[in-house]
């Protein structure tokens, strides 16, 4: 599927559309996406910052998705754990960027190239448009190379 496309529907899916998240940004080469979730009165907590599952979710496929496109079929790439530190109280639309650099890419495929697995850590920090650190949120992505690819 092209990105575009996958951006498009992605911000069709329930969990983004109802909670105010879209997916500003997808990458042709899917190495690079933003996202944002705008503060409204339907995804507040009680004290009206950003509710604190909203911040994750707004993270939480985009690693495996980035990492899954740039290594093919040949492997299996999963979320395998994850953790997010609240920073500050986030009263404003919030934005995440993630950009996959072809070296760590090169590392993945090294690495799986036995058929091991291996489990690599990904962060990426929810920020304000001008900058202030909301959230940091921790993804670990498992990839392995599928037998049929050994």
């Amino acid at each position: 599927m092209r990105a575009s496309t996958f951006r498009r529907l992605f911000n069709l899916w329930p969990p983004f559309l109802c909670n105010s998240m879209r997916l500003q940004m997808l990458s042709d080469d899917w190495r690079e996406t933003r996202v944002v979730l705008h503060l409204r009165p339907w995804n507040r907590n009680y004290v009206k910052s950003q509710f604190g599952g909203n911040l994750f979710a707004m993270t939480d496929p985009f690693w495996m998705l980035l990492v899954m496109h740039q290594l093919g079929s040949d492997y299996y790439v999963w979320d395998k754990a994850a953790a997010i530190d609240f920073v500050a109280p986030g009263r404003e639309d919030v934005y995440a960027h993630f950009k996959l650099e072809p070296a760590v890419v090169d590392e993945l495929r090294a690495a799986a190239a036995n058929g091991e697995k291996v489990l690599r850590w990904f962060e990426t920090e929810v920020v304000t448009s001008s900058g202030k650190v909301i959230a940091r949120v921790r993804k670990q992505i498992y990839v392995r190379l599928k037998p049929k690819a050994r």
